[in-house]
């Protein structure tokens, strides 16, 4: 758990790889969008946490991407008492030590599905990696739904064939807003507590990343010129609504990062940019 652990520095050093090479995809989409138009391009902000460690946002406002946010963070401490007791392996030692990415992209096209992904290395008395990441479409289309969960099964099949179904499953049971009674989006994956053997569970979060750098630009890509109406984008603001409810409710990236002094614009750099409840 120390900060020259190799483990933990091969895990950090591949998150803020992954946001550099994501950043670059779509900043790449903005500049095919409209060539005449000036670049949009990620603003990046460092950020220190009182307890230790901190991280950097990335954030872009564009043409095609209203709001993107591909935050990476690497914190250490020990976690208050009372949070302690919900971490594993926190209990008996409060010493933790954690890294990760997260992106939330918001659409300016209706028809360009916003998506989430995230992943992470925790290390307390434990030592795993979770994540996940899921599509939620403003206006569902069969052929992307298909193309995202098929490069999430071609992440998974290699290292299990039954991993999809039970990820997929828990991504469904996850990414559910209770009090609603529906679901945020399309789903994806979620996995958590990945624990069985270091190389082995880096080397499927960093398939997870892949999976979703290869896919995600194509579905962007494919939708980003469909024309929409005013009709579209009032039901995106009402979808827009319920992803805010859901991320200050219930999202356990949420909780960790306010319960463990994380700095709370990276934290809530996932809410859209504008949202509406009818």
């Amino acid at each position: 758990m120390r900060e020259d652990d190799e483990r933990c520095n091969r895990a950090r050093a591949w998150f803020e790889a992954l946001r550099d090479r994501i950043c670059a995809a779509f900043e790449a989409i903005e500049d095919e969008y409209d060539p005449q138009a000036p670049p949009a391009r990620f603003q990046r902000k460092a950020w220190e946490r009182t307890g230790g460690g901190g991280g950097v946002m990335s954030l872009m406002y564009g043409r095609v991407f209203e709001k993107v946010g591909v935050n990476v963070s690497t914190v250490h401490g020990s976690f208050a008492p009372e949070f302690a007791k919900a971490i594993p392996g926190a209990a008996e030692n409060p010493q933790f030590w954690a890294s990760g990415i997260s992106l939330v992209a918001h659409m300016t096209n209706p028809h360009v599905p916003p998506a989430h992904m995230n992943t992470r290395h925790i290390v307390t008395t434990k030592r795993w990696f979770g994540g996940g990441a899921d599509l939620n479409s403003i206006i569902p289309v069969a052929e992307d739904t298909a193309a995202f969960h098929g490069a999430l099964q071609d992440a998974c099949d290699p290292f299990d064939p039954q991993r999809y179904d039970r990820y997929k499953a828990w991504a469904d049971e996850y990414f559910f807003i209770p009090h609603r009674g529906e679901p945020r989006g399309e789903g994806g994956i979620f996995y958590d507590y990945l624990e069985e053997d270091f190389e082995r569970d880096f080397a499927f979060t960093k398939s997870v990343g892949e999976a979703f750098l290869d896919v995600y630009p194509r579905i962007v890509r494919r939708r980003m010129h469909t024309p929409w109406t005013e009709e579209d984008r009032r039901i995106q603001q009402i979808k827009r609504g319920r992803y805010v409810e859901f991320n200050l409710v219930y999202d356990r990236g949420t909780q960790f990062g306010l319960k463990t002094g994380g700095n709370p614009e990276a934290v809530l750099m996932s809410l859209p940019p504008s949202a509406a409840w009818p």
